[in-house]
């Protein structure tokens, strides 16, 4: 395809190897049993909410290819390094990633850092920022990305340059997430999920051209927002070519959210998670169970933090506020266990 003849060669390859084989590679399998939808209404709403706040230069370096923002995440492009020298981290204390890639430290200090990047608090050695963003040096490192729907301030680059991998109802007008005002990605078919990936996965070199140390790819759970329109083994089928970038680039990636897929960890080709609120939902177990304590959680109520460090003290688990603002802001919230 035209986007491999410009894009670095692992990308290629993983796109290639994955492309033709991806609808099969999702089918059969019954997702886990948990109680996976209630989640996604919290969690996704703090990640998609505060991200859009993560500055504007994003759009137009993502989706269109070009090597734009800021932060020197390389956009589309992803050959260009950025900023920041902070790829030392991904040594990491933890060491337990497959080949070429590590998983975050074992009950390591979690911030997430999605509504703005600022001085990690005392004890932290996990930071999750948006692709946009610089990482923090000499930490782990997690690079946010947005890969089943787009950011507000991106709208105008999809509706003109992809129109076509727009979710859409039979009217043809864009279907929206009511609760985050997100219009999703169509990745309803090989095809549709083949060029979606030739978009994002540039996104995710660029994390890996930055000096991130993993990605997270928010609303894996569009499907269940979808009104039928995606399935699970949509879902599952994209994350996967989203997955085989990551590792090509010797980035680890996270299955976020989502507890009533782990069960489907092998086909997505995931090596941790990012979860939002799994006290909340009484899903934390099924995260462990399927990911042992490479289970990432953040919290946006006090007694649902407490409980968590009370039931899972091997895990990292960080309390925030649900705008993810700055310390500047008089609305901050931290505490980490």
């Amino acid at each position: 395809m035209a986007w491999c003849s410009v894009r670095l060669g692992a990308i290629c390859l993983a796109l290639a190897a994955c492309s033709s084989g991806s609808s099969s590679s999702s089918g059969g399998g019954a997702a886990a049993a948990g109680a996976g939808g209630s989640s996604a209404t919290g969690g996704n709403g703090a990640a998609a909410g505060a991200s859009g706040a993560s500055g504007g230069a994003s759009g137009a370096g993502g989706v269109g290819g070009a090597s734009g923002g800021a932060s020197g995440a390389g956009g589309g492009g992803g050959a260009s390094g950025g900023a920041s020298g902070a790829g030392g981290a991904s040594g990491g204390a933890s060491g337990a990633g497959g080949a070429g890639f590590a998983l975050p430290p074992s009950n390591g200090g979690l911030d997430y850092q999605l509504g703005g990047a600022y001085p990690p608090p005392a004890g932290v050695t996990i930071v999750s920022r948006d692709r946009t963003a610089a990482p923090a040096v000499g930490l782990y490192n997690l690079c946010y990305v947005n890969g089943f729907q787009i950011q507000p301030d991106e709208e105008s680059l999809w509706l003109t340059q992809h129109p076509e991998l727009i979710l859409r109802d039979g009217a043809g007008d864009p279907i929206v997430d009511p609760d985050w005002d997100e219009m999703m990605i169509d990745v309803g078919t090989v095809a549709k999920r083949t060029a979606v990936a030739a978009i994002v996965g540039p996104w995710i070199a660029g994390c890996a051209a930055s000096g991130f140390d993993a990605v997270e790819i928010d609303n894996l759970d569009s499907f269940s927002r979808s009104g039928g329109r995606l399935t699970e083994d949509d879902a599952v089928a994209a994350m996967r070519l989203f997955a085989d970038v990551a590792h090509a680039e010797g980035l680890a990636i996270a299955q976020k959210n989502s507890a009533e897929l782990v069960g489907r960890r092998g086909e997505m080709g995931t090596d941790f998670v990012v979860a939002e609120e799994c006290n909340r939902w009484s899903e934390c177990e099924v995260y462990t169970g399927a990911y042992g304590d490479a289970v990432l959680v953040i919290e946006y109520r006090r007694a649902d933090f407490d409980q968590g460090c009370a039931s899972f003290p091997n895990l990292s688990i960080v309390l925030r506020d649900l705008n993810l603002v700055t310390p500047s802001s008089g609305s901050y919230v931290y505490d980490g266990c």
